[in-house]
Order: structure tokens, then C-alpha cells, then sequence
């Protein structure tokens, strides 16, 4: 090691800091932050700086530095821009064995600072030895996507239960296997929503019961299809899981993130592909969760639309077993912002509606004499199947014929494809389209040549052919 990693109380310690500018704001806020008790060598202040003296929230000790002003303090920052000067401090420091950090010259730092991932009171630190400080800050941002924002929570809890637990427990093991199950289970879960009680309340039944784990299901949306719009909790959650249940919808890519020893079982419903009945699926969850397991339910878009996550929460309710929700990038939401279609326009359209394409047989149960209203974007899930009779109602109950078409295949993803045309033309643009598949159906859909921003080959040659076929 070039470094001996240490986490230093600092609190109410005198460090002085030579020099008044911005790099020196940024070392300033840092250490008032660990509790320092901050003075500072300066010409001049820059304003944040000023502002803080002013306030008697840091010391403006001196214009001018002088070695004897180390004689005091716990240690030093140079942070200036005269090599000379740097040097000085760096000298006075070390014949007066105190810590000395010259902000960009490695060769004169006794320490160093690292990257902080800050959860306090959990405190991750990351450093090269100065050898890449840009690798560290990937490092950094990997990690703060990973962790919690309801860690230090989580931790600052664990504390004032300690004692308790090992009272209870004396064994270091049973200590260790109760915390494993408290920060991977429902405790976790109900610190995340802000819950705190409730989350002491997990802890002392925990506590009662002994080791035994309880499970619990995460309803998670995967989103369209990027991987990359899965947000950082699905992330947690799935790295979380010891059992996922997921759908055709969800990308390979998406369940590649999946914890790599966790237990992946297809569920989805697909035509021409074996599917697995919704009471089957719910059971499933159930009895995954029922024997103290972490199961996560991975659906494509948004749990809660089109989704059928209501039915499964119902389920898990009735039986008595924890859960929560982590809402993903809906199909429509994904897919329309990247074939370049705006929901709404204020110039086309004051309103969307969301549907399922999955139409009776003798046409009712949707109203389409309000679906039909000018001005207002469609968007149609599973709607390819009954293009040609979404087509001949809505064109019957006044819709244009000529109102703007797209039909989104494969959404987000590089082999996406868009179809557009009129809305009279939706049966035999569908028959072109490959599934699965979104229809949007307004005005807003004539924007997407001008909007159109994530392509690809196969979005070109679609285009292509669609215009050729219908030409």
C-alpha cells in the first residue's frame, strides 16, 4: 500500500487551510462537514469563503503564512497556485510533523484525500494513490448508484439496537446471520420509505422470533428495454434477489444485471409461446416468498400498467407476506421518447390516453366516442393484433382518416423499428410490424420525422419499405 487508509475524528480539530480560492472553498466545505474547526492564510477570500467568515464559521487567521502558525493545528491544506509558497507550507509542515496536503503535487502530501461515497455513518473511500483519479471517480459513481441513500439511516438504527441484539444473542453468529436477514429484508425495506418506526418494529419482532427470515416480493419495472433506463433501485432490488420472476418483455440485457446466484424463472405470457396462467403466477410468488425468500417480480414497463402488478400485490396481501414496489419507464413513456414522439404538444395535443388493444370480440367495453375527440394522443398496448378493427371504430366515431400513425416495434432497443402512416393505413402497417409492439395514434405521431433522434439500420429500412408498400 502506498497509503495506510485511516478515517480521522477531526472534530473540533484546528486545520489550517493556505489559500482562499475555489479549491480551497472545496477543502474548506469538506472539512466543516467532518466537524473541523477551519482557519485560513489568505491575500483574499473568494465569496463562498468570505461569506462563511463573516458568518464566524471559519477563521480568516492571517494574510500572509508563517510557520509558526502549524505550531497549533492538527493539519495543514496548501491550496494555491504559487509553487513557492506551496513548498514553504509543505517544509514547515513536515519539520513539525504534521499532517500536509498539497492539493495536486502527490509528492508533497503526507495524506491525501480520497472519493467519498458519503452515507454517514457509513463512509465509503476510494483512492488510486494518485495514479488515475478519473478510474476512482467511475469507481465513485458505480458506487452511488449501488448504495442506498437509506443506509446511514439503516446504520444510525443498527446502533441503537446493538446492545439489544447482542443481549439476546450472545453468539457472534446468531448476531451475524440476524443483521445479514435485517439489512436484506424487511427492515431494509421499510428504512428505504421513510418508514422508521415501523422499521424498529421489524426489528423487535425479528428479534423476538430469533433468526428465522422473512421473505418478501419486490414488484420491479424493468422498463422498455435499454438497460440503461432501469433505475438504481429496480438495480438494488434485482441485486437484492434471491428468486426473480420475469416476463418475455424484459430485455436480456436487463437480465444480465440480475445478481448472478439468484434463481431466474420465466413467467411471461407470449402467443405461440408457452405462458404461464396468472393464478399460477401469484402461487409461485406466495410460495417463493413464504419460505423467507427475497423475490423479485421483473415486468417489462411500468408494474402498474398493463402489468397486472395490482393482481400479484393483492395476492401477496392476502397471505400475509411483505412487499413493495419499484416503478419502472412505462412502454409508451420509453418507446414514444425514443422514436422522437412527443405525448403532448400544445400545439396537437392536450391529452393521452393509455389502452390495451385487446378488444372484445363484439367490439365494446371501450368508449369510442371519447377515444375518437381530435387533439389527444392514443397510445395502444397490444394493439397489433386489432389494428384493423382500432382503425374502422375510430374512423367511424370521427376520427380522421388521414390523423398521424406510428407503430413502435422493439422500443428502445438497437433494433427498433417505427412504422408510420394514416390511421386508415394502421392494419396493413401492423401486418408489417414485428411484436411486440406499441401503436400511437394523434397528431403528435407527424412530429416523429423531425423529432427522431435514436436510430438504426433496421429503423431506416423499415421506414423504407413502409413507404414503398403503402405508396
Amino acid at each position: 500500500m502506498d497509503y495506510l487508509p485511516l478515517f480521522a475524528d477531526i472534530r473540533q480539530r484546528p486545520v489550517l487551510v493556505v489559500g482562499g480560492g475555489e479549491v480551497a472553498a472545496r477543502k474548506v466545505a469538506l472539512l466543516k462537514k467532518a466537524g473541523a474547526v477551519v482557519k485560513i492564510v489568505a491575500k483574499a477570500l473568494q465569496a463562498e469563503l468570505l461569506d462563511l467568515e463573516q458568518k464566524n464559521e471559519i477563521e480568516w487567521l492571517a494574510q500572509s503564512f508563517l510557520p509558526e502558525q502549524l505550531d497549533d493545528v492538527f493539519l495543514v491544506i496548501a491550496a494555491t497556485d504559487n509553487k513557492v509558497l506551496n513548498q514553504t507550507v509543505y517544509e514547515a509542515a513536515e519539520q513539525r510533523h504534521r499532517l500536509v496536503n498539497v492539493v495536486d503535487d502527490q509528492a508533497k502530501c503526507s495524506f491525501i484525500f480520497p472519493s467519498i461515497v458519503d452515507r454517514s455513518p457509513v463512509t465509503v473511500a476510494l483512492s488510486s494513490s494518485g495514479a488515475s483519479p478519473v478510474l476512482v471517480r467511475m469507481l465513485r459513481e458505480k458506487l452511488e448508484a449501488l448504495l442506498p441513500q437509506s443506509l446511514g439511516k439503516m446504520a444510525e438504527i443498527a446502533g441503537k439496537w446493538r446492545p439489544a441484539v447482542k443481549e439476546k444473542l450472545p453468539q457472534i453468529k446468531d448476531r451475524r446471520v440476524f443483521w445479514e436477514e435485517a439489512f436484506q429484508g424487511v427492515f431494509a425495506q421499510k428504512v428505504g420509505s421513510g418508514h422508521f418506526e415501523e422499521a424498529e418494529k421489524t426489528l423487535a419482532d425479528q428479534l423476538e422470533k430469533g433468526a428465522e427470515k422473512q421473505g418478501e416480493i419486490i414488484l420491479v419495472g424493468a422498463g422498455p428495454g435499454d438497460a440503461g433506463l432501469l433505475t438504481l433501485r429496480g438495480l438494488q432490488a434485482l441485486q437484492q434477489a434471491d428468486v426473480v420472476l420475469y416476463d418475455y418483455l424484459v430485455s436480456p440485457a436487463v437480465l444480465e444485471m440480475i445478481r448472478r446466484d439468484a434463481r431466474k424463472i420465466c413467467v411471461g405470457k407470449r402467443a405461440g409461446h408457452h405462458s404461464v396462467v396468472q393464478d399460477e403466477t401469484n402461487r409461485q410468488l406466495v410460495a417463493l416468498a413464504s419460505q423467507g425468500k427475497k423475490v423479485v417480480r421483473l415486468k417489462g414497463g411500468d408494474p402498474f400498467i398493463f402489468g397486472r402488478g395490482g393482481e400479484e400485490l393483492q395476492a401477496a396481501r392476502e397471505a400475509g407476506i411483505a412487499f413493495q414496489v419499484v416503478p419502472g419507464i412505462t412502454a409508451a413513456s420509453g418507446a414514444a421518447a425514443y422514436a422522437g414522439i412527443p405525448l403532448t404538444h400544445r400545439d396537437y395535443s392536450q391529452s393521452v390516453v393509455f389502452i390495451t388493444g385487446h378488444c372484445r370480440q363484439d367490439g365494446k367495453g371501450l368508449d369510442w366516442a371519447t377515444l375518437a375527440r381530435p387533439h389527444q394522443t392514443l397510445v395502444i398496448y397490444m394493439g397489433v393484433m386489432n389494428a384493423g378493427k382500432i382503425s374502422e371504430a375510430l374512423i367511424q366515431y370521427g376520427r380522421k382518416a388521414d390523423t398521424p400513425v406510428a407503430i413502435i416495434a422493439h422500443a428502445t432497443k438497437p433494433e427498433q423499428q417505427i412504422l408510420n402512416g394514416r390511421l386508415d393505413q394502421l392494419e396493413n402497417l401492423a401486418k408489417q410490424a414485428e411484436t411486440p409492439a406499441l401503436l400511437i395514434i394523434g397528431e403528435v405521431s407527424g412530429l416523429q420525422s423531425d423529432l427522431a433522434w435514436f436510430s438504426s439500420q433496421s429503423d431506416k429500412e423499415d421506414r423504407q419499405s413502409s413507404l414503398i408498400n403503402l405508396a
